[in-house]
């Protein structure tokens, strides 16, 4: 898929979000790129066989205070050619993956911790 049109999946997943969460960020960018470094997967302790799909860089909301100012925003990185390889070509399945992996790297932007997304998922996945 050309990088326009993965693009196209990250912003639409952003715009399709509850408008409460849309509200709730600030200072934060979101970039795609094809792969993670991967000097930056095994900093952040990603294994040869695993997929790093997405990545949060900054400050979280929730730990921000008042002297949070000036600074360059957040960073969250969306990895297509990951995301592209897991869906195995199924575009629902393409739509979904990149929907699941942008709400989780927010989660993060707004002070979730790996554990507490991971528990939302699960409980998400169940309903």
């Amino acid at each position: 898929m050309a990088r326009f049109e993965f693009e196209k999946l990250v912003h639409d997943a952003i715009a399709k979000l509850p408008r409460r969460i849309r509200d709730a960020m600030d200072n934060v960018a979101f970039v795609v790129e094809e792969e993670p470094r991967p000097k930056k997967a095994k900093g952040i302790g990603i294994r040869i066989n695993e997929a790093l799909l997405g990545l949060y860089e900054g400050i979280p909301r929730i730990k921000r205070g008042s002297g949070y100012f000036g600074v360059l925003p957040d960073k969250i990185t969306i990895f297509q050619n990951p995301i592209e390889k897991l869906s195995g070509g199924d575009e629902k399945k393409l739509k979904r993956l990149v929907a699941e992996v942008v709400k989780h790297e927010i989660g993060h932007h707004l002070g979730l911790d790996e554990a507490e997304l991971r528990s939302i998922e699960r409980k998400r996945k169940q309903k």
